[in-house]
C-alpha cells in the first residue's frame, strides 16, 4: 500500500460513490483528508468523524464552479494545514441523451461547470500552494467521450474533452516544477447509481470503484514521478 502520511490530500466529489471510495483508501494509507462536496450533508453523514476532536479529515461544502468559493475552500486549506500534496479532481457528472439541437443551454453550462470548470478552479486556487514546496499531485478525471463523442452527448463529451486538454496543459506548465498533473479515464463504474441507471446492463463488465482508486493512488505516490499528462484507461471489461 502507498503510504501518505502527513501529506494532505484534497478529494472533490467526496461525497459521491468515487470520492467515497478514493476518500477510504486515502485514509487507509494515513493521509490528512479535506473531503469537498457542494452537498454539506451527504458530507456530515459520511464522514461524521471529521467533526471529532483532533481528526486528520475536514469537511468543506462548495460549489466549485464559483471562483469565490473555491478561493475560500483555499483559505481554509492554509489555515488548518498550510499546504496541499495532493488534489484528487473527482467532482464530476453525466447527463446526455438529447441530439444537440434539442439540448437546452442550462444541460451544456452545468456538464461543462460540474466536470471541467470545477477541475480548472481548483486547480487554479491550490497550484499555488504546491509551487511554494515545489512538489505536488493532480489527478483528473476523464471518459472515453473527450477523445471521441457519439450522438446524444455533445456536452458530456465537450467537458470530458476540456479536463482532458486542462490536464496536459497544466502537465507541462508544471513539470519542472516538481508537481504532476495527469488523468485517469474509467469506464462504466459498477457504483449504485449506475446499476438503478442501467438495470438490464451487464455490470460484469463494469470495472470495480478499487481498481480506479488504485491507479488514482499510484499517480498520487512518489512512484509516478516521472509521469507528467498521462490519460490512463482503466476500463474493466468495458
Amino acid at each position: 500500500m502507498e503510504d501518505f502520511s502527513d501529506q494532505v490530500v484534497v478529494v472533490t466529489g467526496a461525497a459521491g460513490a468515487l470520492g467515497g471510495a478514493l476518500a477510504g483508501a486515502f485514509r487507509q494509507a494515513g493521509a490528512n483528508l479535506v473531503l469537498v462536496d457542494i452537498d454539506d450533508q451527504k458530507l456530515r453523514d459520511r464522514y461524521p468523524q471529521a467533526a471529532e476532536p483532533g481528526s486528520t479529515m475536514m469537511t468543506a461544502e462548495c460549489d466549485l464552479s464559483d471562483p469565490g468559493a473555491v478561493n475560500g475552500l483555499r483559505d481554509r486549506i492554509r489555515e488548518r494545514w498550510g499546504r496541499v500534496d495532493v488534489l484528487a479532481n473527482i467532482a464530476g457528472g453525466f447527463r446526455a441523451g438529447q441530439p444537440v439541437h434539442e439540448t437546452d443551454p442550462e444541460t451544456w453550462h452545468f456538464m461543462l461547470d460540474l466536470n471541467a470548470t470545477s477541475a480548472f478552479l481548483t486547480s487554479r486556487a491550490l497550484i499555488p500552494m504546491m509551487l511554494e514546496q515545489s512538489a505536488g499531485k493532480i489527478i483528473n478525471v476523464a471518459a472515453r467521450p473527450g477523445l471521441k463523442a457519439g450522438a446524444g452527448n455533445a456536452a458530456y463529451a465537450a467537458a470530458k474533452s476540456a479536463v482532458i486538454r486542462l490536464t496536459e496543459s497544466l502537465a507541462s506548465e508544471l513539470r519542472h516544477h516538481g508537481i504532476n498533473v495527469n488523468a485517469v479515464m474509467p469506464g462504466t463504474m459498477d457504483t449504485p447509481g449506475n446499476r438503478v441507471s442501467m438495470p438490464e446492463a451487464d455490470s460484469s463488465k463494469w470495472v470495480q470503484l478499487q481498481a480506479v482508486t488504485d491507479v488514482i493512488l499510484f499517480l498520487a505516490s512518489d512512484r509516478a514521478r516521472a509521469i507528467h499528462g498521462a490519460i490512463i484507461p482503466v476500463l474493466g471489461l468495458t
